[in-house]
């Protein structure tokens, strides 16, 4: 029988080194079949066994005192639709671990958290869509204003200072304007929203509850449905704690890291 093939998946990082919860990420999807590239802007030292390791420069340049004014994640916004753009793969953060191989739908994205917002850690799109155009375009062309920002945000944005460059200042005011937000705005403009996945389809833990991930009563597969994909662990909320330590025994992340090969002590903060 011949091997089933699967689409292509892709990521970016900036540094040296990843931590155990991103092998684990990165690594799931491997296991599940999928190519998985992760674009780097250093030389990393820690990639777990079958990711591919492309120059980030091949997608788009980095302007890393944008990221020093930011943080690492905040490139990736842009990265993830050049990326589509120039290869077709499916977007992944680091921090997304494949529960279920995706399928070859064009579109793949999906409401996260309790508010029913879009989330853009997984997003699979056609390489030319209007949608793919609006978020380019924003990006490369940025309003004085976010267009759905109200008076408040307006004046947080006013409020931060001068010496940051205008995309530094937007990220200051409100973190997730370049993506979260944007991403849940341009679906609605370009009327995409309503393919949205429910949240148990690829963020079924709400990111309130990202503490679960480490508590071996936890049971967070009681989240998950038949539907479930992908399982978002939301690093970037991770207390310092379990970004210093291993997870406890019985806990979700450690149950994986054994499935998956993982060796949590050898990759801590």
């Amino acid at each position: 029988m011949a091997e089933l093939k699967r689409r292509p998946v892709a990521s970016l990082w900036i540094g040296e080194r990843l931590h155990y919860l991103n092998q684990l990420c990165l690594r799931s999807h491997v296991a599940a079949g999928h190519p998985t590239t992760l674009y780097c802007t250093d030389e990393l030292t820690n990639a777990p066994d079958g990711v591919e390791i492309r120059p980030a420069a091949e997608i788009m340049d980095m302007d890393m005192k944008l990221v020093g004014d930011t943080s690492p994640s905040f490139l990736s916004n842009v990265f993830r639709y050049k990326m589509i753009r120039a290869t077709g793969a499916v977007w992944i953060d680091c921090d997304a671990y494949c529960h279920r191989a995706f399928p070859d739908d064009d579109y793949i994205f999906g409401v996260h958290g309790l508010n029913g917002a879009l989330n853009c850690g997984v997003v699979a799109l056609p390489s030319q869509c209007e949608v793919m155009d609006q978020l380019l375009d924003y990006y490369e062309n940025l309003p004085d204003y976010p267009a759905w920002w109200n008076k408040n945000q307006r004046k947080k944005y006013d409020r931060q200072p001068e010496n940051l460059s205008h995309a530094a200042r937007i990220y200051a005011a409100e973190r997730t304007a370049f993506g979260p937000q944007a991403f849940t705005h341009f679906a609605k403009v370009t009327g995409i929203f309503d393919q949205a996945r429910p949240r148990e389809v690829l963020y079924p833990v709400p990111f309130q509850l990202n503490d679960i991930f480490y508590d071996p009563h936890g049971h967070v597969e009681g989240h998950f449905t038949d539907e479930t994909l992908s399982v978002h662990l939301y690093t970037n909320g991770t207390k310092p704690w379990w970004r210093k330590n291993a997870p406890m025994p019985g806990s979700y992340a450690a149950r994986m890291c054994e499935k998956q090969g993982i060796d949590a002590e050898s990759a801590l903060e």
